[in-house]
C-alpha cells in the first residue's frame, strides 16, 4: 500500500508518497518538471513488494508548500538542500536514487556530497552531460544570456497546457496509452497564481547545473555507483546523446533506450519496473 504523508522541513510542508517495508532496500524517487511524485504512482505499486520507495514533491510542486519567489529562493541548490533535509528527517541512511529531469541535478548534488549513502543510480531522461541538451535548449540559453521580456515570453509557453500535454505525448508510440489525467493534473498546479514565476526562476537557474557537470562526472569516475539507464530516446529536451555519455565515465552500467518520449514511465513503466527489479536485486 502507498501512503501519503507530509513532513515539515524549514517551515514548509513537504508532501511525499511512501510504499513498501523499510526493511527492504530504499529507492528515493526524484521527479521532473512540470510534474510531482504523481509520476511514480504506478512504479511504486509495481516494486513495493521488494523495495522501500519514497517520492517527495519539491517546494512549488505537487502537494508540497508553494511559497512565492519573494518568500523562497527557487534554485537547484536550495531544492537539493530541502531534499537533503527531508532525507535526514525521515531517517534514510542508504538509498538508490531514481533521477529524472529536474531530479537529476537535485539528486547529483546530494550524491556527490554523500557518495557513501548511494547504493545505485537509476537514470531516466536526467542529464549530466552537455551533449544531452539538444536544440530545445536554445531558448533557455538565450534567456540565460539576456532575461529580457522578449526572451522571458518565449519560455512562458512551457507552462501552458499545450506544452505540458506535448511533454507527455511527443515521441510516444501509442497516444492512447497516455492518460490525460497526467497533463491535466500537472497543469492545475502550474496554473496556481505565482507558479509561473517559480518556473521562470528555475528555468533561469538551470544554467547552474551545467557548471556542475564536471563535478558530477568526477563523482561517477571516482565512486562508480552501479547505474541503470532507462531513457526515452524520443525525448527532444534530454536527447539520447545524453544517455550515451554516461558510458564514458561509468563502468558498472546497464543501458536501455526505450522507444518513447520524455515521461517514459507512462508508456514503458512495466519495462522500467522489470529492469529495476533485476538490476537492483543483483547489486543492492
Amino acid at each position: 500500500m502507498t501512503t501519503f504523508r507530509t513532513i515539515a522541513i524549514d517551515g514548509l510542508d513537504i508532501f511525499y508518497r511512501e510504499a513498501g517495508s523499510r526493511e527492504n532496500p530504499t529507492i528515493l524517487l526524484l521527479h521532473g518538471f512540470p510534474t510531482s511524485s504523481h509520476m511514480f504512482r504506478n512504479l511504486m505499486s509495481a516494486l513495493a513488494d521488494r523495495f522501500h520507495l519514497v517520492a517527495p514533491d519539491y517546494p512549488g510542486y505537487g502537494n508540497s508548500s508553494m511559497p512565492t519567489v519573494d518568500e523562497f529562493d527557487y534554485t537547484f541548490d536550495h531544492l537539493a538542500e530541502i531534499v537533503e533535509k527531508f532525507i535526514t528527517a525521515i531517517d534514510l541512511k542508504k538509498y538508490s536514487l531514481y533521477l529524472m529531469d529536474y531530479g537529476a541535478p537535485i539528486g547529483y548534488r546530494i550524491a556527490a556530497k554523500y557518495p557513501e549513502r548511494v547504493e545505485a543510480l537509476i537514470v531516466q531522461n536526467g542529464n549530466a552531460y552537455e551533449e544531452g541538451l539538444g536544440d530545445f535548449w536554445g531558448v533557455f540559453k538565450a534567456y540565460w544570456q539576456d532575461p529580457s521580456p522578449e526572451n522571458t515570453d518565449k519560455l512562458k509557453y512551457l507552462v501552458t497546457l499545450e506544452a505540458t500535454k506535448w511533454q507527455y505525448t511527443n515521441g510516444v508510440r501509442n497516444l492512447e496509452a497516455i492518460s490525460p489525467d497526467t497533463w491535466n493534473m500537472d497543469q492545475l498546479f502550474l496554473d496556481r497564481p505565482g507558479n509561473q514565476d517559480i518556473q521562470l526562476a528555475l528555468f533561469y537557474n538551470y544554467q547552474s547545473n551545467l557548471l556542475l557537470y564536471p563535478q558530477w562526472q568526477a563523482y561517477f569516475r571516482q565512486y562508480q555507483p552501479p547505474t541503470l539507464v532507462v531513457w526515452g530516446k524520443n525525448d527532444q529536451g534530454f536527447i539520447e546523446q545524453g544517455a550515451y555519455a554516461y558510458k564514458r565515465d561509468l563502468q558498472n552500467l546497464e543501458f536501455h533506450l526505450l522507444d518513447t518520449g520524455h515521461f517514459a514511465l507512462e508508456e514503458d513503466g512495466d519495462a522500467i519496473a522489470n529492469y529495476m527489479r533485476q538490476f537492483l536485486t543483483s547489486r543492492v
